[in-house]
C-alpha cells in the first residue's frame, strides 16, 4: 500500500487576507479613474452576478507596489514570462491575480481574462487593435485608457506568461485539427476498458501534435462546451457572460468522476495534459468516497476527481494505485455506472464558477433555475448546486448495473423510466483568497446527490 507524498495531502490552505485587500483597494481605485471599467463591473454584476475581481487576469502596478505585495504573500512568478522593463509575481498560496511590476513610469493596468479578446469587442460594439495573432497562446487588446487607468482584456491558450508570439510554421492547422479530433471524438463505447484506450490513444496524438499544454486549453475548453450542451443551468448562465463577451474564464474548478477501475486512468489522462497532485481527500466510512484535486499551472485549470472509497482505503494513495473491485456501488460508483466515466462518456459532473452567489442565486430564479441549499456556507467560501439535470439512462448500462447485483428490480424500472440527474453548475464565491475546499460540506452534498436517495424523494 503506498502513501501520497506530503505536499499532496495538504489541507491547511491560509486566508490571505491582507493580499486580497490590496488586489481590492487596487480595483477601487483603478474603477473610480476608469469610466469603462466602471460601467463593465456594475453590469458584471447585474447582468451575470459576478464580480470584477474574479475576472482580473493581472495587473500592472508601479515597482514602489512591491514591497507590500511581497509582504503579503506575493513573490516572484517562476512559470511567466514579462515583457521588457517589468517584473512578474503571483500569490502560490491564494486565488488572486498575477502582478506585473513596471520599473518606468506608466498607467496602471487593469486586465480582465475573457475567452476570446475579438468576441469581447464584439459584444461591446468596439473596433479595435488587437496584439498577438488570431489563436496564438496570448492575445490583448486595450480598451480604453482614462486618468492614467487603463483596461485591457487577454485571452491565453496554454500559456501563463505575457508575451505574445506567432504561431510556428503549420502549427494552426495542427491546433485546429487537435479541436475538431477531441470535439467530434468517440463518446459511447461496449466497454469502458476500450472507451479509456480509445482516448489515451487521441490524447497521445494530441498531445504530439499541439503539445502538452495548449492540449490542455484544447480538452478542457471543449469538455466545458459539451457539459454545457446537456446542462440548461450551464445553457442559461454561459449566454448572460457572453452578452457581455466575457466566455467561462471565471471558472473555478472542474469536476470529474470516475469508477473505482479507472481512476488511475483519469489521473494518467490529466498528468499527461501537465496536471499536478494537490490536496487529497479521504473520507471513507463518513460518505463513501475520496478526492484527488489536481492543478495544471500554466493553462490555469484546476480538476476536482471524485471515486468511491472504503473505510480501510483512507491512507491509500488511490491516485497511483488501483483500487481492487468492490461488493457496493457508493454514489460517485453509481453515477458512473448508471452514466459512464466522465472523461470518456458523460462529461463532467459539474463546471463550478466564482460568483456573487447571493445575486446569482436570484438572477438564476428569474430564469427558472432554482439552487438548491448551500453545501458550504463559510466566510471564505461558499458553494451550491443548481438543481441536478436529468439524463436519461442507458438501457444495457442500467441493466448490467441490475445484473451484477448492484441495483435492484425498483431502482432499475425507476432508473429506466425517469433517468438520473447528471449535471450541475456550481454556485461558488471566495473570500480572502481561499484556495482549498471544504472537505466535510463536500462529503455533504455527495451524499444528497445519491441517485437513489432522489429517488427516495
Amino acid at each position: 500500500m503506498t502513501s501520497a507524498p506530503s505536499h499532496e495531502q495538504r489541507f491547511d490552505w491560509p486566508l490571505c487576507q491582507l493580499a486580497e485587500e490590496l488586489v481590492l483597494q487596487r480595483l477601487e481605485s483603478f474603477v473610480e479613474r476608469n469610466a469603462f471599467a466602471r460601467s463593465l463591473s456594475h453590469r458584471m454584476r447585474d447582468e451575470t452576478g459576478t464580480l470584477l475581481i474574479d475576472w482580473v487576469d493581472h495587473l500592472v502596478l508601479p515597482a514602489s507596489d512591491e514591497k507590500p505585495f511581497r509582504a503579503a504573500g506575493y513573490t516572484d512568478d517562476p512559470l511567466a514570462d514579462a515583457p521588457a522593463g517589468q517584473h512578474a509575481l503571483w500569490h502560490p498560496e491564494a486565488m488572486l491575480p498575477r502582478i506585473l511590476l513596471a520599473q518606468n513610469a506608466g498607467p496602471m493596468v487593469l486586465a480582465l481574462r475573457v475567452e476570446s479578446v475579438s468576441v469581447f469587442l464584439f459584444a461591446h460594439g468596439l473596433s479595435l487593435a488587437i496584439e498577438g495573432v488570431p489563436l496564438s497562446r496570448y492575445r490583448w487588446a486595450c480598451i480604453t485608457e482614462e486618468k492614467g487607468a487603463r483596461l485591457d482584456v487577454v485571452e491565453r491558450r496554454g500559456y501563463r506568461g505575457f508575451v505574445h508570439a506567432g504561431h510556428a510554421a503549420n502549427a494552426l492547422e495542427a491546433q485546429l485539427d487537435a479541436q475538431e479530433w477531441w470535439r467530434h471524438r468517440q463518446r459511447q463505447f461496449a466497454d469502458d476498458a476500450e472507451g479509456w484506450r480509445h482516448t489515451h490513444e487521441l490524447l497521445d496524438r494530441l498531445i504530439a501534435l499541439t503539445g502538452r499544454d495548449l492540449a490542455c486549453h484544447i480538452v478542457f475548453a471543449e469538455e466545458r462546451t459539451f457539459w454545457q450542451s446537456r446542462n440548461r443551468a450551464a445553457c442559461v448562465q454561459k449566454a448572460r457572460q457572453d452578452r457581455l463577451g466575457l466566455g467561462w474564464a471565471n471558472h473555478d474548478h472542474h469536476t470529474f468522476r470516475s469508477s473505482r477501475r479507472h481512476f488511475v486512468d483519469l489521473m494518467r489522462a490529466l498528468e499527461k495534459l501537465g496536471f499536478e497532485r494537490r490536496e487529497r481527500y479521504y473520507t471513507g466510512k463518513e460518505a463513501g468516497w475520496g478526492a484527488q484535486i489536481l492543478e495544471q499551472s500554466h493553462e490555469d485549470i484546476v480538476a476536482f476527481c471524485d471515486v468511491d472509497l472504503l473505510p480501510e482505503e483512507t491512507e491509500l494513495d488511490f491516485s497511483r494505485e488501483q483500487l481492487p473491485p468492490s461488493s457496493k456501488l457508493g454514489t460517485i460508483g453509481l453515477w458512473v455506472g448508471l452514466h459512464g466515466e466522465s472523461f470518456v462518456q458523460a462529461g463532467m459532473h459539474h463546471l463550478e464558477c466564482r460568483f456573487d452567489h447571493e445575486l446569482l442565486q436570484e438572477q438564476l430564479e428569474r430564469e427558472g433555475v432554482k439552487t438548491m441549499k448551500p453545501f458550504s456556507d463559510l466566510p471564505f467560501l461558499w458553494q451550491a448546486f443548481t438543481e441536478g439535470e436529468r439524463w436519461p439512462v442507458k438501457r444495457e448500462r442500467a441493466q448490467r448495473l441490475h445484473d451484477a447485483g448492484l441495483v435492484d428490480d425498483a431502482q432499475l424500472r425507476q432508473f429506466m423510466q425517469e433517468g438520473a440527474i447528471g449535471s450541475h453548475l456550481e454556485n461558488l464565491q471566495r473570500k480572502g483568497g481561499f484556495k482549498g475546499f471544504n472537505q466535510k460540506s463536500v462529503s455533504a452534498i455527495i451524499a444528497v446527490t445519491d441517485p437513489r436517495k432522489q429517488m427516495a424523494h
